[in-house]
């Protein structure tokens, strides 16, 4: 056995199920084994979990109506947002460093789900009905994948209808529902469906790397 296919079976990989201003994380190691499972808080508490999607919609003149609803300025909002995304940077930081600390072998790549484009800046995304209501959970996305980069990890971005799918054709499965309610049994509630997309994402690129259905970020 070569060196580097070695070092690729002794490392691990991340699958991530975003979940509001939170993440759920599952480690997995060759052989499909489950090495930790866990929720991070992205953000500090007393922030908007979703500050593009409401506070920006209410500075756009949206959802004025809803309760809890205020008026603010543009440029309030954007400075919102600002702030969310540095916190939201810090948690993604702080999260991925504590995990790497408890596994047991090194951690190599992590698989994200895909985040479609968006308009460029945050004035746009607020303006723009769609972009709205997926800008935050793609800025929480993005804090995870840089924060990943930053140490090192390969990020790969995965298709979420297609998720459980490939990885049963990765792991050589004609399905995969039995396999991901075993490994929830090793390890205990709570075992969702967060949790299950976020091992099947990490089973896909765990057993075949180079998979097409991962694609490596522009």
């Amino acid at each position: 056995m070569n060196v580097a296919r070695r070092q690729t079976q002794r490392a691990a990989t991340v699958g991530v199920a975003e979940d509001g201003n939170s993440a759920v994380l599952v480690t997995v190691a060759a052989g499909a084994e489950l090495l930790d499972r866990r929720r991070i808080d992205l953000t500090d508490r007393g922030l908007p979990t979703h500050p593009h999607h409401h506070e920006g919609s209410w500075a756009v003149g949206r959802y004025l109506n809803i309760p809890g609803a205020r008026a603010l300025s543009v440029a309030e909002a954007v400075a919102l947002v600002e702030r969310v995304r540095a916190s939201a940077a810090r948690g993604a930081r702080e999260g991925l460093e504590a995990l790497a600390a408890v596994v047991p072998v090194p951690i190599t790549s992590i698989a994200i789900r895909a985040c479609p484009e968006l308009p460029p800046t945050i004035e746009e995304r607020i303006a723009d009905n769609r972009a709205q209501t997926v800008a935050d959970s793609i800025m929480y996305r993005e804090a995870l994948a840089t924060a990943a980069k930053a140490r090192g990890w390969t990020v790969h971005w995965y298709n979420r209808e297609c998720g459980c799918r490939d990885a049963a054709e990765a792991i050589g499965r004609q399905e995969i529902d039995a396999f991901l309610y075993l490994m929830g049994r090793s390890i205990g509630p709570p075992w969702q469906a967060k949790h299950k997309l976020a091992a099947a994402a990490a089973l896909a690129v765990k057993a075949r790397p180079g998979t097409r259905i991962f694609q490596s970020p522009p």
